[in-house]
């Protein structure tokens, strides 16, 4: 709204222009005198101080939108990415592309684009009408020529659409290359094999600036065509012009305010061409910024559940200090683990794209305090089922129930109060920067370093000092090490945290018999409830109950 107010003020001030231009230069030849020059150059000299100001109130109030715009997006892509955080369809290196100089480009469609494209809109009519009212030839010419520039824009437009979405793809392709090697240079570099991938790099990155200097060329040609018929289209109305006044058939003043509007009727349609180029890189974005957030719509529970359960408690080891042992999550209380079974009843997902179900009819019972295994080979489905546990990923049919309770279709406040119940391990364990204590504290952010101490020792963490410096990635800790620390978190949240379920996935992989015995020993010591998934033979044969999943072809 108020970049349409600003379009018609612009017009009105181009109005005011053309005629005080036209009225002051006519009035000089009329009567040879300069008197009042003073005067006409005083209300120019408001008139341009006027389209200043327009224009600087136009790109602020652009700026706002775009800021906003961006802060929403990427609001709602970490949104979208913490619904889903197993989802692997965007790796981190589009995701990183998208949130920072990806969405930085849309500056380009707010700022320039936008605006100029509601200048085409209103500028161009209101200065038609205004050259209709003194000559219709002219405004005839111009009705006649104005439409070939949105006509060549749209051709031109869609080239320039299919190249910038290409460019977008080599760009994230770098991207994502250019991290896959970063945190995988490591392993290369033990191989030998570092080096060796300069070689594809280079082939990414060329292929990534000659899209960039085609994309580039096509803008500069497509400015000059559209800068040449705006060009030849004053110029039409300009030779008739002179024609007539040459004929006495059009008087000086009126000439000269046409000759001064013509451009002007041109300028915001032709900028709109010029200016598309600039939106199309953040358009790209947007559009793919868009495609991860649409995924995240098919996380779990995005409506709510209707019916409300039973109201079951937590019930802690002598250990545990939380103060509160009930969870309440809307109009559904959710209890801890250890007090009801956790039952998967034919349980069913296929990922988009594949031709064959992740999980297909699984079926699993975990009695509270038992310890339950998921075995198989790789692709089976098993690091599935503890997404569908966890509500990272919606089954496409079946059950998941605590107790009476199916959480299948609950609302995102009972999953988020499902998942606080829960401690997790995953194959991969994530730290923070900071002090392994900073790590541990996680799980328990009131731990004290006595407690710290003793859930690490009870890990095998012997080793392991609380003020060991850990940084990105885990740096400065072993694989061993991590899922030592890992387990030692997730045994905190279960005896302090409130917790009362442990899903665990490969948990003892790196580590040896001995500290593997260890692990078990603390698993079984806390009385939770366990679902594990591990190839371990050790594990296998401590589980109360193992479930062997067969990958489908």
């Amino acid at each position: 709204m108020a970049l349409c107010v600003t379009g018609v003020v612009t017009a009105g001030l181009v109005l005011a222009q053309a005629w005080l231009l036209s009225r002051s230069v006519s009035s000089i030849f009329a009567t040879h005198r300069m008197d009042g020059v003073g005067r006409w150059a005083a209300l120019l000299a408001l008139v341009f101080c006027g389209r200043g100001l327009t224009s600087w109130a136009t790109e602020w109030l652009s700026h706002r939108a775009s800021a906003a715009v961006k802060s929403q997006l990427r609001g709602d892509l970490l949104r979208a990415r913490l619904a889903r955080p197993t989802d692997s369809s965007t790796p981190s290196g589009t995701l990183i592309t998208l949130i920072t100089t990806g969405l930085d480009a849309l500056d380009g469609f707010y700022s320039k684009y936008l605006p100029q494209l509601v200048l085409a809109v209103i500028v161009p009519v209101v200065l038609a009408v205004a050259i209709g009212t003194r000559d219709v030839v002219s405004v005839v010419i111009i009705a006649v020529t104005i439409p070939l520039i949105p006509l060549f824009m749209a051709l031109i437009g869609w080239r320039t659409e299919a190249a910038v979405r290409k460019r977008f793809r080599v760009q994230t392709r770098l991207a994502n290359h250019f991290a896959d090697l970063m945190s995988g240079l490591p392993t290369l570099q033990v191989f030998g094999r570092a080096r060796a991938q300069l070689e594809g790099l280079r082939r990414t990155e060329g292929a990534n600036r000659t899209e960039t200097m085609r994309t580039l060329r096509i803008s500069f040609l497509s400015s000059f065509a559209l800068e040449l018929l705006a060009t030849l289209s004053v110029a039409l109305v300009a030779v008739t012009i002179g024609f007539r006044v040459a004929a006495g058939g059009m008087d000086l003043r009126t000439s000269l305010f046409i000759l001064i509007l013509a451009p002007e009727v041109y300028l915001p349609v032709r900028e709109v061409g010029a200016r598309y180029h600039d939106s199309a890189d953040g358009m790209a974005a947007a559009e793919a910024a868009f495609a991860v957030i649409d995924r995240a719509q098919g996380s779990p529970s995005p409506a709510p559940s209707t019916g409300a359960a039973p109201a079951p408690r937590a019930t802690h080891s002598p250990k545990t200090h939380s103060p509160d042992t009930s969870l309440s999550a809307g109009a559904v209380d959710l209890s801890s683990p250890r007090d009801v079974p956790v039952a998967l009843e034919d349980l069913r997902h296929t990922y988009p794209d594949s031709p064959a179900p992740a999980l297909d009819g699984l079926d699993l019972r975990i009695e509270p305090g038992s310890l339950v295994a998921l075995a198989g080979h790789s692709g089976g489905g098993k690091t599935t089922a503890l997404d569908c546990l966890m509500g990272f990923l919606r089954p496409d049919s079946g059950r998941i129930l605590v107790g009476d309770v199916d959480l299948v279709g609950a609302s995102q406040d009972t999953w988020r109060a499902w998942r606080r119940r829960l401690a997790y391990v995953s194959q991969d364990p994530a730290m923070v920067r900071g002090s392994l204590a900073d790590n541990l504290r996680l799980g328990a952010a009131g731990a004290t370093d006595e407690q710290l101490r003793d859930a690490l020792d009870r890990c095998g963490g012997h080793s392991l000092a609380l003020d060991k410096r850990v940084d990105d990635d885990a740096e400065g800790l072993s694989a061993g090490e991590r899922r030592r620390v890992a387990m030692a978190r997730a045994l905190l949240r279960v005896e302090l945290g409130g917790a009362g379920m442990l899903v665990l996935d490969e948990p003892t992989a790196g580590l040896d018999d001995a500290a593997e015995a260890r692990v078990l020993e603390t698993v079984r010591g806390t009385g939770a409830s366990v679902l594990v998934v591990s190839h371990r033979a050790a594990v296998l044969e401590g589980a109360d109950a193992v479930v062997t999943l067969e990958a489908h072809s």
